[in-house]
């Protein structure tokens, strides 16, 4: 290892940063709180200095996926004290490197603040759970939540598809299997159907990313599995949208009725900067009862935030509530709410009410 690099990771670490980014003409960056943090004691990079970090990060057998594919998505452990999902590539015929910080321990909810509902999502038997927004903002973290709640409360068979692995477990009550796409299988969706023949109860899969994996997921949760995923949406209509436009035009009406089978919630996920410091989650919480299974059969999805804001009492929450009780409880400035909302002239209505 360098010992540029290895400076780095410990500042990063040292920082609490949740990432760290290494470009050719640039200083390192790192991003703490969800600001973007120069690292002025250090050097402008080299495309050798770069390089010199690449080849340390990379096995021999990723640096030849590396030069044909010319970005790669892996992780890495820095001596036993901290891993980091990486993501290598190429900017102006350069290489570069983000590294994102994931937590060597698994946070339980209430350490991250979470609503007590995921505890509840977590203990259902069978059925598909989603957990969106936008990247960089938690989904991983809390799917790991989930998973670690499992693992200390039942005896299932856990298995998760990853793409890297991220977080460790340690299988406890349940028996955690990890495969990592592209060393231990070819894809998501071949490792979804591999587990019909694994003996598995729940399976987590890092990112829906292609119909063939929401597809094999849906079935999976139809079958008998609880399906943890999650995807790079702003809510839980776009979400519904985005999963059902996926498909070409004559399988749209048959994942419709599926999805509204098997769904138990989508919660949507911002982490906030709080004024103490750090940050904290605001989420919209849908929860699929009668009314939003009928509204996703139906295809009115432009409907489902009004039984959001109108079944409050059934634990729904919409991602304005969320900000405006955290904003209330002075955990967050009312100009990050402002910031994070998705409909401003609603976040003032309910800060006025």
């Amino acid at each position: 290892m360098t010992e540029q690099f290895e400076q780095l990771l410990q500042t990063a670490l040292k920082e609490n940063a949740s990432d760290l980014h290494l470009a050719v003409g640039r200083r390192p960056t790192i991003r703490v709180a969800g600001g973007l943090i120069e690292l002025t004691a250090h050097p402008t990079l080299t495309p050798r200095a770069v390089e010199e970090m690449v080849a340390v990060i990379l096995s021999k057998e990723q640096q030849e996926r590396f030069g044909r594919e010319r970005e790669l998505d892996l992780s890495y452990g820095y001596q036993d004290r901290a891993r980091f999902r990486v993501n290598v590539f190429f900017q102006k015929g350069f290489m570069g490197v983000a590294l994102r910080y994931i937590p060597t321990t698994i946070r339980d909810f209430q350490e991250l603040n979470l609503p007590p509902s995921l505890a509840e999502f977590s203990n259902r038997e069978q059925g598909f759970f989603l957990i969106v927004g936008p990247t960089g903002h938690g989904k991983t973290t809390t799917l790991a939540a989930m998973v670690d709640h499992i693992n200390h409360t039942r005896t299932d068979h856990i298995i998760t598809i990853e793409d890297p692995i991220e977080y460790l477990f340690t299988s406890d009550r349940a028996i955690i299997d990890q495969r990592e796409v592209g060393m231990d299988t070819g894809s998501f969706h071949r490792a979804l159907k591999s587990m019909f023949r694994q003996d598995v109860d729940v399976a987590m899969i890092g990112e829906m990313r292609d119909p063939e994996t929401m597809a094999a997921a849906v079935t999976a949760a139809e079958t008998g599995h609880l399906i943890l995923s999650s995807l790079h949406t702003n809510n839980a209509a776009q979400t519904i949208d985005r999963i059902i436009d996926s498909f070409p035009s004559h399988q749209q009406s048959q994942i419709r009725v599926q999805l509204a089978e098997t769904l138990i919630a989508i919660v949507s996920q911002r982490l906030v900067p709080r004024a103490s410091g750090g940050l904290i989650p605001a989420v919209e919480i849908m929860i699929a009862n009668h009314a939003i299974r009928n509204l996703i059969r139906e295809g009115k999805t432009h409907e489902l935030d009004l039984v959001i804001e109108t079944h409050a009492e059934e634990g729904m929450v919409s991602l304005n509530r969320s900000l405006v009780d955290l904003v209330r409880r002075g955990e967050i400035s009312l100009d990050q709410a402002a910031r994070y909302t998705l409909n401003e002239d609603e976040l003032s209505s309910l800060l006025k009410g």
